[in-house]
């Protein structure tokens, strides 16, 4: 079966067994109103379905749009650098309304990451992550946040968590 998007890699942000039979990948923005809404979907879509379901989160920061997208990103990945990346996701999107530069510091300070960590993030230390994924969500259509790939369809369906969770149950059952 051919995938609509980049295979899974080991760089990857995911949550979920590797082995669990239904993928979801989503292609993210930090400041993007609808990302925010879908964070909480799929809150409730990985409580549905628990260890069938890996999510993978990929950035896709609409900079023009969003001024705070790039660095929230780029303050994700510091994050990770630390094994904080979904701690990291979670703050930025249950505060999608406080994105500044100097919220990023606060939000690392409470995660306990270094000051310079963060500040490095800002100068473009993770610049070239964040493009590697937004490359390959323009390699796989991707025009607009949130963007949803179940094992590599793109699912473009009501998104709710309970035709969510149907759709990936569908794919398990076809898998």
């Amino acid at each position: 079966m051919s995938h609509l998007y980049p295979p899974v890699e080991n760089f990857d942000h995911t949550q979920g067994p590797a082995d669990a039979p239904v993928t979801l990948v989503e292609y993210g923005d930090f400041e993007c109103p609808y990302c925010g809404a879908m964070h909480g979907v799929l809150k409730a879509v990985q409580q549905a379905m628990g260890d069938q379901l890996r999510i993978v989160f990929r950035h896709f920061p609409l900079a023009d749009m969003h001024p705070h997208a790039l660095h929230a990103a780029e303050f994700a990945e510091a994050a990770a650098t630390v094994g904080k990346f979904w701690q990291a996701h979670d703050v930025l999107y249950e505060n999608q309304n406080a994105l500044t530069d100097a919220d990023l510091r606060r939000y690392g300070a409470y995660l306990g990451m270094r000051a310079q960590d963060v500040a490095s993030a800002f100068e473009g230390t993770y610049d070239e992550a964040v493009q590697k994924d937004f490359d390959s969500g323009l390699r796989s259509g991707v025009n607009g946040t949130p963007t949803l790939f179940i094992n590599g369809h793109r699912y473009d369906g009501d998104r709710d968590a309970e035709s969510l969770v149907a759709a990936l149950r569908a794919a398990i059952r076809h898998a």
